[in-house]
């Protein structure tokens, strides 16, 4: 992340001195001690590390330098005080400040001071980076297969994971795109750095600009304070621009810009930045077809797509079900509080059958309920969703080879059995025209031969939802 140090000094050429001296790459300097209202600007800034002069703080002092502190940067304060008095420097200390510097000292002094207090700053950036939870960070050892397709895509990430190109993953929904983006981060020479993650289509247009770029103080309404956005952020590491075929032509455009010359616009900004990403972008759609359509630009798409890596989907890996199904179980196993070990070789059969239209992301659903649901160590059939059942209905068999009724129909009569695999039928063919539609009631009901009124009834009745069939496809 770049470092912002401000300044609000009384004395303004030792102001314009210091401002001259800090030149570190990752610092960005403004300042503010010759400016009307000063205490405002600096309070309204996002500020790392701000060095101010004692006669500019507001009184009473301890209030004020109470309200720099609960911030939310939790900015470094640096206090500049023209008396040079032990008492006094104890005084700040107590109220709160993190340094106390006598403005009376060589510019030197005060330069390697400053200068040791960024120092100070990059290391507690790298400690809030740290999982203080003991999670486990993404490796490349997550992602072993013994699927070839995987094994061949995965050489393809051990090739491209050391560069610093720029990545474009696409694949389905569900496959695992920002856990590989975070693989790739983990194994590059950017790993100590951060790993920023934006997701294009989680944000109102209006408030996407400014959540990549940044904004200052009166940018628009609303804009009580800067921000800095998010390629500021990941200065140093990388950034994950996921579903970017969602962008706005317009943002599309300032994107380009900003991959040609890694120089960042905050909103409402006189001069750019420059920043040090590796950018990583991601989409489930065809981005060909959206250059085609005119919903995505084609300098933007050919920038973006100098190295594409496509997902393997999971029903073309099946033979990686078995694995991640028990490693998911492993996962689950604390944050559920469920001592549940094994899965059942019917149910695993089950899992492996299935197409997975949902992928690794639907996968983790269905163990997870299905160890809330289990009512031993072992997660059977039954403790699957009914989308699974339907499927075994007309497979199970006796040991000796004939064909035997599941359990769940025992103690019912024959129209309750009927209705159950009628509405397991319909469950799985209306989500195959929905997925098919995706989510479009009016198509879903032409290709299902129903009226849309007929079709909502029965979706309502099953509990299907339309939004969770769009951009699945099919």
């Amino acid at each position: 992340m770049l470092t912002r140090l401000i300044f609000a000094l009384k004395d303004v050429e030792l102001q314009k001195l210091l401002e001259d001296k800090i030149s570190m790459t990752d610092v960005q300097v403004e300042s503010f001690g010759h400016k009307k209202h000063p205490w405002q600007k600096v309070v309204q800034s996002c500020a790392d590390v701000i060095v101010i002069s004692h006669a500019l703080i507001p009184k009473p002092v301890e209030s004020s330098i109470y309200l720099l502190n609960n911030l939310p940067e939790n900015p470094t304060t640096v206090i500049l005080h023209d008396i040079e008095s032990a008492e006094k420097q104890a005084q700040l200390i107590a109220a709160g400040a993190d340094a106390v510097l006598y403005s009376g000292v060589s510019l030197k002094s005060l330069t390697e001071a400053i200068e040791a207090t960024l120092e100070s700053r990059r290391l507690y950036f790298q400690l809030e980076r740290f999982d203080h939870r003991g999670l486990a960070k993404p490796k490349l050892t997550d992602l072993i297969s013994h699927s070839e397709v995987m094994q061949i895509f995965m050489n393809e990430v051990q090739q491209v994971a050391p560069s610093d190109s720029l990545l474009l993953i696409t694949g389905e929904t569900g496959v695992g795109k920002e856990h590989l983006a975070k693989v790739i981060h983990a194994e590059s020479p950017r790993a100590a750095g951060p790993f920023v993650a934006v997701n294009t289509a989680a944000l109102p247009e209006q408030l996407l600009e400014s959540e990549l770029f940044g904004h200052k103080q009166g940018a628009f309404t609303g804009a009580t304070r800067s921000r800095r956005g998010a390629f500021e952020q990941a200065h140093g590491g990388t950034i994950f621009l996921d579903e970017i075929g969602e962008m706005p032509l317009h943002l599309q455009a300032k994107l380009l810009r900003v991959l040609q010359d890694y120089e960042i616009r905050p909103v409402g900004a006189e001069k750019s930045t420059w920043v040090d990403v590796r950018v990583i972008a991601a989409t489930n759609r065809d981005l060909e077809d959206e250059v085609a359509s005119g919903a995505f630009r084609k300098d933007l798409f050919y920038r973006l797509s100098v190295v594409t890596l496509r997902i393997p989907s999971l029903r073309y890996r099946r033979e990686d079900i078995p694995s991640l199904a028990r490693r998911f179980i492993m996962n689950f196993k604390h944050k559920i509080g469920r001592d549940v070990r094994h899965i059942s070789e019917p149910t695993m059969k089950a899992l492996c059958r299935y197409d997975w239209p949902g992928n690794i992301r639907e996968l983790m659903n269905v163990i997870e309920r299905s160890m809330l649901l289990c009512k031993s160590d072992e997660i059977s059939l039954q403790d699957l969703p009914s989308v699974f059942h339907a499927e075994d209905i007309f497979s199970l068999t006796h040991p000796n080879g004939e064909k035997i009724a599941p359990s769940s129909w025992k103690g019912k009569k024959l129209a309750e059995v009927q209705q159950e695999i009628m509405d397991e039928v319909e469950n799985l063919y209306l989500g195959m025209v929905l997925s098919k539609s995706q989510g479009r009631i009016n198509k879903a009901a032409q290709l299902a031969g129903l009226n849309p009124r007929g079709l909502y009834n029965k979706m309502k009745r099953l509990g299907l939802n339309k939004d969770d069939f769009k951009k699945k496809g099919d």
